[in-house]
């Protein structure tokens, strides 16, 4: 029985060839924004349902993009509403289990389900299609990397198809989204390919370039020449190759990581550099600000800058006498009303289109919000209807949009409500922005991936048209040609990479034995015929599979370690399926190996998903102590370098290691990541409180590299203890042993930018929490290490009504 609504689609050609080659392998489809990836995903997910049942989940990198996919599988899909649902963290955690065990279909966003896999509220085996879109997501540490390892180690019958219209430039990423997903077929197709040529409208693009007027080049060579400057001490030590101004931010930036790794080195010579390197960066995006975006953001920029009276960088640079003549001229500009030459283009060519055809839809991309703002206000100013379209984090008092928000926008803008959608980068994946005649790049992007992304949004059903503006000899032209290059060499690598794929000969078996399998030959029918011994180039890319800790036991008692789910094969002869014992197998699960139990704020580090992958059963919990317990004696602080350097600022570090002490009788502290020349702290002073730390609470300190190697001691910690020890793993709470004072000083520790000691002296000084809750700013100020700012946070946070978050 199928389960997709033919009678509503009409697949195309390369859509049913793209579906064929793809529904039994693992297959990474890249094609253009627009010409039905979803589609193909539908096709698929129909099919492997009525083969095998399950469940299928697709997954998606934004909220609204998750609700879009859900949509669409209501509306072609024969099953129940209730069958098909989306998750995403905005449900509970025990909700969204249940919404899983009662789904067909789930869409989510993959933080979501990479949780809910970590915390055992979910399990993949019964998944018999993985769908991954925006699949150019999966590498480095992106929550699809580890739900795409652990669905095709766990599920029972595995497939993955990954979506992309690009999987980037760089030929050692789309290598590593191979690998990362398990990948077995590229299916690659371009608006030039054969088959899909027909279903491809023209698209105009026309690249508009604009001159900037005087005053902008006047400011413009004064920010350079403060560039110049500070660049010189730095191309003096050989940090960066040049103190020419049109340096990239990329290499300044690396400079930054140069100065860090000589100051742990113990070079404080270069240390002093620091500041340059951080004015340098300062200024760089001052000048981009100015060429790409106009005076309003550079004049915002620099607000904020001398509002920043911490950072001597800041302070220095603000005070130079240039800078001072660069706010004279902006001031001047703002009073003679000059922006940015492009705002008026922009202006233009939407009040051409919109007189050419007034029920026009308009999409306008930019990579700043106050420069969307400012957008929306012109227009608005025109009698144009304009409305945003961005992101849901705030951005200071510039208020993010809620799911429903974008999703209502989108609606409207569907409708025609309004005509121009002003988007940031938020728009540009993935999203069904309806087709739209007018697509305008308020500037180039340098990445390949978001250009096309971008462009996708025109030309879908009918022809659109596409304008870059760029202003002359800025990093705007610099950025389109760099784009250009990106595409040209995506589609190189892909190619080659799907070339390499085809060609494939050797590839190596789960049980070490070679066999040669041509792409597009014999091609499995199945799981069943891959348990008996066929083997796919998927080999070439994943390690052995591990059998499911189960054991079957027969009717005469012998005893052999079964994998429900195996496809693997022996070099001799293919292993016996539980189908093909004569009797029906009883099994029985292990008992639990390695125990980790995980402090449920460290699931973003990283930690529990190495944890995980080297075998440990991760529990995951609310915990008063420590971030992993792995036994009854032995409580592990896990602290990222910077973690630690700000509790010894602020105090923190001897209380935790003091509580931590009394909870377990062997605690043990990591520290993640280089601790020397990462903030403006003397090495001497780190050096000294991790000797307090060892000798005066005799707390060992481990140090890390990075999360896989936290993980590494974290599991090695855990199996000396459990296995070598036989010690049991429980969680100790700190709670019963507060006494009152403790009780009343963690209270008070709970207001802004209250260390430990501060809670101390504020409750010296006042006698009681009430009365700490009850003082007035002039009463908190009285208190040595709390001045105004620190006063008007506190009494901020005790009377401001309590607003429930979205």
């Amino acid at each position: 029985m199928g389960y997709l609504r033919r009678d509503l689609i009409e697949p195309r050609v390369y859509q049913e060839v793209i579906y064929a080659h793809c529904k039994e392998w693992n297959c990474l489809v890249v094609l253009p924004t627009g010409l039905g990836k979803t589609l193909i995903a539908m096709l698929i997910a129909d099919y492997r349902l009525s083969k095998y049942g399950g469940k299928v989940l697709m997954l998606a990198p934004t909220k609204p993009l998750a609700v879009q996919h859900a949509e669409s599988f209501k509306r072609l899909f024969s099953l129940q509403p209730d069958k098909i649902n989306v998750l995403t963290g905005e449900l509970s955690p025990e909700k969204r289990k249940e919404v899983w065990e009662n789904s067909v279909v789930i869409t989510a966003t993959p933080q979501t389900i990479e949780n809910d896999i970590l915390t055992g509220k979910i399990s993949l085996e019964d998944v018999v299609l993985l769908v991954i879109d925006e699949a150019h997501r999966a590498v480095g540490n992106y929550s699809y990397v580890f739900i795409a390892k652990e669905y095709l180690k766990t599920a029972k019958h595995p497939l993955v198809l990954g979506l992309t219209a690009s999987p980037g430039s760089d030929e050692e990423k789309i290598r590593e989204i191979i690998q990362n997903l398990g990948i077995q077929r590229i299916e690659i197709r371009t608006e030039s390919s054969p088959d899909v040529k027909p279903y491809v409208q023209r698209i105009a693009f026309e690249w508009v370039k604009v001159d900037l007027p005087g005053i902008y080049k006047e400011v413009r060579s004064l920010l350079r020449e403060m560039l110049k400057e500070t660049l010189k001490p730095l191309a003096h030590f050989k940090l960066v190759s040049t103190y020419s101004p049109d340096i990239s931010k990329r290499e300044v930036l690396q400079a930054g990581s140069k100065i860090n790794q000589e100051v742990a080195r113990g070079n404080y010579e270069i240390g002093r550099l620091r500041m340059h390197q951080a004015k340098a960066v300062k200024l760089l995006h001052a000048i981009e600000l100015l060429e790409t975006q106009g005076l309003t953001a550079l004049s915002s920029y620099l607000r904020k800058l001398r509002e920043d009276r911490r950072t001597k960088s800041s302070r220095e640079l603000m005070e130079d006498p240039r800078m001072r003549k660069v706010i004279y001229l902006l001031v001047q500009a703002k009073e003679s009303g000059v922006d940015h030459p492009k705002m008026e283009k922009l202006k233009e060519l939407v009040k051409r289109q919109l007189e050419r055809k007034p029920n026009s839809k308009i999409i306008v991309f930019t990579n700043y919000r106050d420069t969307g703002k400012k957008i929306v206000e012109e227009l608005t100013s025109m009698g144009i209807s304009a409305e945003r379209f961005i992101g849901q984090a705030s951005r200071g008092k510039d208020k993010g949009m809620s799911q429903r928000e974008q999703k209502e926008t989108l609606e409207r803008f569907s409708r025609g409500e309004f005509n121009v959608l002003v988007a940031t980068s938020v728009g540009e994946e993935g999203l069904d922005v309806p087709e739209v005649d007018l697509v305008v790049f308020y500037e180039p992007v340098p990445s390949a991936i978001r250009s096309i992304q971008r462009r996708g949004r025109t030309g879908r059903h009918r022809p659109g048209k596409v304008v870059i503006l760029m202003a002359k000899g800025t990093r705007d032209e610099a950025y389109y040609w760099a784009s250009k290059r990106k595409e040209r060499g995506m589609f190189s690598a892909i190619k080659k990479i799907a070339r390499e794929l085809e060609k494939s000969g050797k590839v190596r078996s789960y049980a070490g034995a070679d066999e040669v399998v041509k792409s597009g030959e014999n091609e499995p029918k199945g799981s069943a015929e891959m348990a008996k011994g066929k083997i796919t180039p998927l080999d070439a890319f994943l390690k052995p599979k591990k059998p499911e800790k189960a054991e079957a036991i027969n009717a005469d008692g012998v005893e052999g370690a079964v994998s429900a789910a195996s496809k693997e094969k022996s070099s001799e002869k293919p292993k016996e399926t539980a189908e093909d014992l004569p009797i029906k197998p009883i099994f029985v699960r292990k008992p639990k190996g390695i125990v980790v139990y995980v402090d449920n704020r460290e699931l973003r580090s990283g930690v529990p998903k190495h944890l995980r992958e080297l075998g440990a059963e991760v529990e995951v919990r609310t915990l008063d102590v420590a971030d992993y317990v792995v036994s009854e004696d032995v409580g592990i602080e896990r602290k990222s370098a910077n973690d630690f350097i700000q509790s010894i600022i602020d105090g923190r570090l001897f209380d935790q290691v003091d509580r931590l002490k009394r909870a377990y009788e062997k605690p043990v502290i990591i520290i993640e990541g280089n601790l020397y020349g990462i903030r403006n702290v003397h090495p001497n002073a780190i050096r000294g409180a991790i000797a307090a730390v060892t000798l005066d609470w005799g707390v060992p300190i481990l140090f890390s590299s990075g999360p896989e190697e936290t993980a590494q001691f974290i599991y090695l910690l855990a199996k000396r203890e459990q296995e070598e020890r036989k010690k049991e793993v429980r969680v100790r709470s700190e709670k019963k042993a507060l006494t009152l004072a403790e009780r009343q000083r963690l209270i008070v520790e709970g207001l802004p930018n209250v260390s430990a000691t501060l809670a101390k002296r504020l409750l010296r000084h006042f006698g009681s929490v009430e009365r700490v809750f009850t003082a007035t700013e002039e009463e908190l100020k009285e208190v040595e290490g709390i001045g105004p700012k620190k006063a008007r946070e506190i009494r901020k946070v005790i009377t401001a009504p309590y607003v429930e978050e979205e």
